[in-house]
């Protein structure tokens, strides 16, 4: 299909080395990544602080992305909002992921008969990225867009990534995640080491409030033939589900999954 395989998901920490790296190109994707989903406009100021790049450098870049058509400058308070030209550059990636046609409406029915949402990621760096999502009317207002990033330690969609790593690619995440979040490792490695003998134990992932306290759900990975790992959960409020609810979607969403790839020629194992 034309997909990196997780292991190249992530540049390695030592590329900025190299002779071929372009420090300019990579600065004006740091500035993209530097816009978060509340914004309302961002000044260079803000950007400024948000990437560490001096001010006069971050002029350029914005300059540079908004007459690549991916800024578009509010002229009245001098903020800056991402323009949907930028959408141009995923949608590709969108088009050659073809299990999100067969995977969508099997989402939607196993979402509809648990009242709560169906959710398929990939990993982008310490995160998943949601790239199809189902949701039962009653979860409307729930923020489960593509495109939204998720916590891969602590949510089931990022957790059921983590238990589908082979365990030299797991501990290379593991530390990672360490580093980037030293003061609560203990608790992170916690509900990692549950997430991990949960799947041994019963298939899947559960994550009961642990990402945040209304929102519980279970997680299972799936293995594409190319080496992709993905990741799915099914949730929902927390104040509507007990133990039995959540072991009826973990045992659904396994059914579902497993469906999925014997139509794809796939394994979820």
């Amino acid at each position: 299909m034309g997909l990196r395989k997780n292991t190249d998901i992530a540049a390695s920490a030592d590329a900025h080395k190299d002779r071929q790296y372009i420090k300019s190109l990579a600065r004006g994707f740091e500035v993209l990544r530097a816009f978060r989903a509340e914004d309302r406009g961002v000044s260079n100021a803000e950007l400024s602080r948000r990437t560490g790049f001096p001010k006069p450098t971050l002029s350029r870049l914005t300059f540079t992305l908004m007459s690549l058509g991916y800024l578009h400058l509010d002229q009245d308070t001098g903020r800056y909002f991402l323009h949907p030209h930028i959408l141009t550059l995923g949608y590709p990636v969108l088009r050659q992921l073809s299990i999100r046609e067969l995977a969508r409406p099997m989402m939607q029915e196993l979402a509809d008969s648990v009242s709560g949402a169906v959710v398929l990621g990939m990993r982008d760096g310490l995160s998943i990225i949601i790239i199809e999502r189902a949701r039962h009317r009653t979860m409307a207002t729930w923020p489960l867009d593509i495109g939204v990033a998720r916590d891969i330690a602590t949510t089931a969609v990022g957790r059921a990534y983590i238990v589908g790593l082979g365990q030299t690619e797991r501990e290379k995440l593991l530390e990672e995640l360490r580093v980037d979040d030293a003061a609560r490792w203990p608790e992170i490695k916690h509900g990692i080491d549950g997430a991990l003998n949960s799947y041994k134990d019963i298939g899947y992932t559960m994550s009961a409030g642990d990402w945040v306290p209304e929102y519980s759900a279970v997680g299972v990975p799936m293995h594409l033939s190319d080496g992709t790992i993905l990741s799915f959960n099914c949730g929902g409020y927390s104040n509507r589900l007990n133990p039995e609810l959540l072991k009826d979607m973990g045992e659904k969403l396994v059914e579902m999954i497993t469906t999925l790839s014997r139509a794809h020629g796939d394994s979820f194992i």
